[in-house]
């Protein structure tokens, strides 16, 4: 509202407005917190009347469309956008506060069109705290370290920060921006959050309503759906897409959005995706007030492991599964038929008689009429033995009676054999190229870090450095110096942004540079803060690319391991066997290695800084250490920034250029 009506109306009146909104999100409402409204509105009359503020724009309880965050208040002047955090009878300005303003400031940033090229200026007002000195620097643009002020000093400190922007040449304007689209890039965590509320669901296929990339693969796999129910068929439906474009939101969209009434299933083989996002779930669901064990029941139904869920029907061949929809995530990596029916070490003998694939097919089509299994793929990700590849898919459903499919042609193409569902057009087979994913979503300010990687990875040296100066930087950084990773991860971790380390699997000699302990509890890793020790941002221990294949942080340190180092041929990559490196040489070995460092450069959403260690030098004689030679971890620093990575400054300044901003 304008803020001459703002101090028109009587703080109750105010307050009695916001109310009814909460009501319309479904939300309870606490006298508590409407007594809290009513002192915000009184705070804001006294803080707003002034001759300066008559032509602002004030929007109190601005919702961020990001699991519950709403800034408590953003007001519009003519040259910036101020963004207030309002904690009534706090008596100090606490650190967590402060993340919280700034974090705010940061979501209108990097997701709101209208706060392009404009100043988003957080501000912590703790109503019974000391006055804080206010200097406040020139500000340009971008999100500057949130300000403080009191019950007593707000009205001076905005205007302070008002005066210190300067008078624009066009002024902002109000109704622009609030036509101006919001589009907020939520991560796996937070989608999941908002799908599992029926509330929420429509918000969040909202918030995403301009991805056209997969809100066009999301209706595909609709019309797919119904072409099964509409004529009684079994049908596999792939999905494929590129590193970060939005499979996993994509299937989580089915079993929890507008499908959800068919009982879909999310299948994963991946355990710590699971345990995290199950984790997730109840903690959101125990916060909002449900209980907890409804919660995580209902979490188990709807995320599954794959494993599991195969060997329960394997076991009862005569029960059909509740669901008719399942979504088989990384379908790419189920496991061919000697995997699967090796014995586990842990479980005994495995149930399982043939591969993966075919075990799927068998109990889906335990349906007298109908049903679909949307099979999600990862292209380049296969990074462990006895994954059958798409070539398997192919082969069980044309062997298989009253079995179709559908998929994009991306599926046909791919170099490897073991990586095409078909060589060519099959009778079984219909081609639809709206269920490939090829525009990166992880990637919240620069879309061209996958296709930088890709480049670095395949060799393409001088490929990697023209997409990296067309784009005028991706945002990738290197260091020699683990403290300086880590200094510069919690640099550019502003607000709530979450940062973590994460190194291959192989990388066995990173213990010997002061690296070497891998995340015990990975739930805890994903989802915990500092000060917890077991947090990721406490940048302590480090996920592998089995812990983090499906998710995602803000900002990741990667730290690169002997198991891949870049000589005059290319690649070369290895395994720790006893005290010494052993060359791999088979080629399916090689693609593994390849594929966990394309995992692992893809898991940030914001920055990666690479820290390749120095190593042992020669010049260490008789303790030169060839498991960590020097010259050879120097080849890929080098290559890397020949690539168009930037070398890492003692203090990043501010690590991507604003007009790289996804909008």
């Amino acid at each position: 509202m304008p803020a001459a009506e703002l101090l028109a109306l009587a703080p109750e009146d105010v307050a009695a407005r916001l109310a009814y909104a909460q009501a319309a999100r479904h939300a309870t409402l606490e006298l508590t917190q409407r007594a809290a409204w009513v002192s915000t509105a009184r705070l804001l009359q006294s803080a707003l009347a002034v001759p300066e503020a008559a032509s602002w724009t004030v929007m109190l309880e601005y919702d961020l469309l990001r699991l519950e965050k709403r800034a408590d208040l953003v007001i519009l002047t003519d040259r910036a956008v101020l963004v207030l955090e309002i904690k009534d009878g706090a008596a100090a300005y606490s650190p967590a506060d402060l993340r919280q303003a700034e974090d705010y400031a940061l979501d209108l940033r990097d997701f709101h069109a209208g706060c392009r090229g404009l100043p988003v200026v957080p501000v912590l007002v703790a109503t019974h705290a000391p006055p804080a000195p206010f200097n406040p620097p020139l500000i340009w643009h971008g999100v500057p370290q949130p300000f403080r002020a009191n019950n007593r000093t707000l009205g001076e400190t905005l205007l302070a920060a008002h005066a210190a922007i300067g008078a624009p040449a066009n002024p902002l304007d109000h109704a622009a921006w609030f036509a101006a689209p919001y589009r907020p890039v939520p991560n796996v965590l937070e989608a999941a959050t908002m799908l599992f509320d029926r509330h929420r669901s429509a918000e969040m296929v909202s918030a995403r309503a301009d991805a056209a990339n997969l809100t066009r693969t999301t209706e595909a796999v609709r019309r797919a759906i119904e072409t099964a129910r509409e004529g009684g068929q079994h049908l596999a439906v792939f999905v494929t897409g590129i590193p970060g474009a939005g499979k996993t939101l994509c299937g989580l969209n089915i079993v929890f959005g507008a499908l959800r009434g068919d009982g879909a299933a999310f299948l994963t083989g991946n355990a710590p995706l699971v345990e995290v996002l199950r984790e997730s779930l109840v903690r959101q669901a125990t916060s909002d007030g449900r209980r907890r064990n409804q919660s995580r029941g209902q979490a188990v139904t709807a995320l599954q492991n794959v494993h599991r869920f195969l060997e329960h029907y394997v076991e009862r061949p005569d029960e059909r599964p509740a669901e008719r929809v399942i979504v088989f995530d990384e379908a790419q990596r189920a496991w061919d038929r000697a995997q699967a029916t090796r014995p586990s070490q842990r479980r005994g003998a495995s149930k399982l008689t043939d591969s993966e694939p075919a075990h799927t097919l068998e109990i889906m089509g335990r349906h007298a009429d109908w049903s679909v299994i949307v099979a999600l793929i990862g292209n380049g990700q296969e990074i462990n033995t006895g994954e059958a590849g798409l070539a398997e898919w192919g082969r069980v459903i044309a062997a298989a009676e009253g079995w179709r499919a559908v998929a994009p042609s991306r599926a046909l193409s791919a170099p490897l054999a073991a990586q095409r569902l078909a060589d060519g057009p099959q009778p079984w087979l219909t081609l639809d190229d709206d269920l490939d994913l090829t525009v990166p979503m992880r990637s919240v300010r620069d879309p061209q870090g996958a296709p930088w990687v890709d480049a670095v990875l395949s060799g393409d040296g001088e490929g990697a450095a023209r997409i990296a100066r067309e784009a005028g930087g991706v945002p990738y950084f290197v260091t020699r110096d683990l403290q300086a990773m880590r200094a510069a991860l919690r640099h550019l971790s502003r607000g709530l942004r979450r940062a973590g380390l994460v190194a291959s699997s192989g990388a066995k000699r990173l213990r010997a540079e002061g690296l070497g302990v891998q995340a015990a509890d990975i739930p805890h890793w994903f989802l915990d803060r500092w000060p917890d020790i077991r947090a990721s941002d406490a940048l302590e221990t480090y996920a592998t690319e089995y812990d983090c294949q499906g998710l995602e942080l803000d900002q990741v340190g990667l730290a690169w391991g002997g198991d891949m180092l870049r000589g005059p041929e290319g690649w070369h990559m290895r395994n720790l066997s006893g005290a010494r490196w052993q060359t791999v040489r088979n080629p399916t070995e090689r693609a593994f290695i390849l594929n966990t460092y394309r995992v692992l450069l893809t898991r940030a959403r914001y920055e990666t800084v690479i820290w390749v260690p120095r190593g042992s030098p020669a010049s260490d004689g008789p303790w030169h250490d060839p498991t960590r030679d020097a010259a050879e971890l120097d080849a890929v620093a080098e290559h890397l920034l020949a690539c168009g990575a930037r070398p890492l400054a003692t203090e990043p300044a501010a690590p991507v250029p604003e007009r790289a901003t996804l909008l």
